[in-house]
C-alpha cells in the first residue's frame, strides 16, 4: 500500500477514535471542575474531595485487564460500544447522587464511568499506534490529545455556567459564612444543578454507543504482528520498556492529574472566584504543548528528546511553584492578562504551565513503550492502562500533605514523578533485557 493509501485508509478510523478522545476528554476534565464543587455541597476536606479523582481512576487499574479479556473477545468495536454504555450508566448515577448529596453514590458513579473509560482506552491507543508509522506514532497521538485536552478546556467553563451560572464567586470559604438553614438551601440548590447537565451526558452516550455499532470502523489485527516480537518472549513483563512505561505513565498521570484537578482546590484556598473553571487553564496550555509536538516530532525532536524537555521543564516549574509567591500576579498578568481573562496568584499560573510540560509525556511514553510489543500489543496496552492508577493514588498524597502542611508545599511530591519520566526517557526505553 502506498503511502497516500495509507493515509487515507487511516482517516476514517481517526475521525472516529478521534471523537472517542474528545469524549474521554470532557468526562475526565470535569474532575477539575467537580473536585473543588462537592467540596462545598459534601462538606468535604481537601483529601475528602480528591476521593473524586481517586475513585474515577483507580477503575483503570482494578478493571483494565478484565476489560482487555472482554475485549479480546468481543473485538474492538463492540468492546468501545460497552465503553460507551458504561459512561451513560454511571452519568446516570448522579441523578440519585446530587438528589441525595450522599457523596458515597458520587463516588460508585466515578468508577463506573472510569470503567467505561478504561476499555474505551485500552482500545484506542494501540489503535492510534498502529494505523501508521511507528516514527510519527506520537504525532497522531498528538493530534488525539488536542481533541482531548481541547475537550478538557471546554469542559470545566460548561460546568460552570451551567451549574454555577447563579452562583457566581462562590467558594467553600463564602458558604461556611453563612447561617445553617440558608447554607442547605444553597448547598441543595447547587446539588439539584447537576441533574440535567449529567442526564443530557447519558443521553448523548447512549446515542453514541449506537453509532459506534453501527459505523465502519474497522477491527485492529495485531496478532499478525508476531514477526516483531523476541521469540523468547512469553509475558509482558519481559519487556523492560513496557514496564517502565508502565511506572512512567503512573507517574506522569498523578502530576497530570493533580496540575488540572488541583488547580481549583488552590485557587479556591486563595481566594480566586469561580475556582471551578481554572482546570481550563491548565488545559489550554496542554493543547498549546500539543501543537506545538505536532509541528515539532518528528521533523525536529525526537519522541526521545521530547519527553526529556517536558520532564526537565516539569521539574523547573515544580520547584518553581513551591517557591513562588502567592502575593504577585504578573505572571498571569503577562500570560492572559491582556485578553481580559480573570489574573490569578503567581503560584496558580505556574500549575497551569504544568500543563504545558505535560503535554507530550503521553503521546511520547506510548510508543516508546510498546515498541516491539507485536503479538503482546494488547496486553501491553492494558499494563499501561493500570498505569493511569497514578492519578488515583499521587492526588490522594497531595491532598494529604496539603492537609497536614499546606497547598503549595505539597506540590513538592510531583518532583520524584519527573525525575522518573526523566529516567524513561534518557534510558528507560532503551532497555530490551533486565
Amino acid at each position: 500500500m502506498s503511502a497516500s493509501q495509507q493515509q487515507r485508509s487511516s482517516l476514517m478510523p481517526m475521525a472516529i477514535i478521534g471523537t472517542l478522545f474528545f469524549i474521554f476528554g470532557f468526562v475526565t476534565w470535569l474532575n477539575g471542575a467537580l473536585i473543588p464543587f462537592l467540596q462545598i455541597v459534601c462538606d468535604l476536606t481537601s483529601t475528602q474531595a480528591l476521593f473524586v479523582a481517586f475513585s474515577f481512576y483507580i477503575a483503570y487499574t482494578v478493571t483494565a485487564l478484565p476489560m482487555a479479556w472482554i475485549m479480546e473477545r468481543t473485538g474492538y468495536k463492540k468492546g468501545m460500544a460497552l465503553g460507551l454504555g458504561l459512561i451513560a450508566l454511571g452519568c446516570l448515577g448522579f441523578i440519585p447522587a446530587a438528589m441525595s448529596q450522599t457523596f458515597a453514590i458520587f463516588l460508585v458513579s466515578q468508577f463506573v464511568v472510569g470503567t467505561g473509560l478504561t476499555i474505551l482506552q485500552t482500545a484506542s491507543n494501540p489503535y492510534i499506534v498502529h494505523i501508521g508509522p511507528q516514527e510519527s506514532a506520537a504525532v497522531r497521538i498528538s493530534i488525539m490529545g488536542l481533541l482531548n485536552k481541547g475537550a478538557g478546556v471546554v469542559a470545566p467553563l460548561v460546568f460552570t455556567a451551567l451549574v454555577l451560572g447563579d452562583f457566581e464567586g462562590i467558594t467553600a470559604k463564602t458558604v461556611a459564612t453563612l447561617a445553617p438553614a440558608e447554607r442547605a438551601a444553597q448547598v441543595e440548590q447547587l446539588a439539584h444543578g447537576l441533574i440535567l447537565p449529567y442526564l443530557g451526558m447519558a443521553l448523548a452516550m447512549v446515542l453514541l454507543t449506537i453509532a459506534m455499532v453501527f459505523s465502519p470502523l474497522p477491527e485492529l489485527a495485531l496478532d499478525t504482528d508476531a514477526d516483531d516480537t523476541e521469540d523468547d518472549k512469553r509475558s509482558v513483563l519481559q519487556f523492560p520498556q513496557l514496564v517502565l512505561g508502565a511506572v512512567g505513565i503512573f507517574c506522569y498521570v498523578g502530576v497530570e492529574v493533580i496540575a488540572a484537578d488541583t488547580i481549583g482546590l488552590f485557587g479556591s484556598e486563595l481566594g480566586v472566584a469561580n475556582a471551578t473553571s481554572l482546570t481550563s487553564y491548565t488545559m489550554a496550555f496542554m493543547v498549546i504543548g500539543y501543537l506545538l509536538g505536532l509541528v515539532l516530532i518528528p521533523r525536529v525532536l525526537k519522541q526521545s528528546l521530547a519527553l526529556t524537555l517536558s520532564a526537565v521543564l516539569g521539574l523547573v516549574l515544580s520547584l518553581a511553584v513551591v517557591l513562588g509567591s502567592p502575593e504577585q500576579h504578573w505572571l498571569s498578568d503577562t500570560l492572559w492578562g491582556w485578553l481580559g481573562l480573570p489574573t490569578v496568584p503567581n503560584t496558580v499560573a505556574l500549575v497551569a504551565l504544568l500543563g504545558f510540560a505535560n503535554a507530550m509525556v503521553w503521546p511520547a511514553i506510548w510508543p516508546l513503550a510498546l515498541d516491539g510489543l507485536g503479538k503482546f500489543t494488547a496486553k501491553g496496552s492494558a499494563l499501561l492502562i493500570m498505569g493511569i492508577a497514578g492519578g488515583a493514588l499521587l492526588p490522594l498524597l497531595y491532598g494529604y500533605l496539603s492537609d497536614v502542611a499546606d497547598h503549595q508545599q505539597a506540590y513538592l511530591m510531583m518532583l520524584p514523578c519527573y525525575l522518573f519520566i526523566l529516567y524513561f526517557a534518557l534510558a528507560g526505553h532503551k532497555k530490551r533485557r533486565w
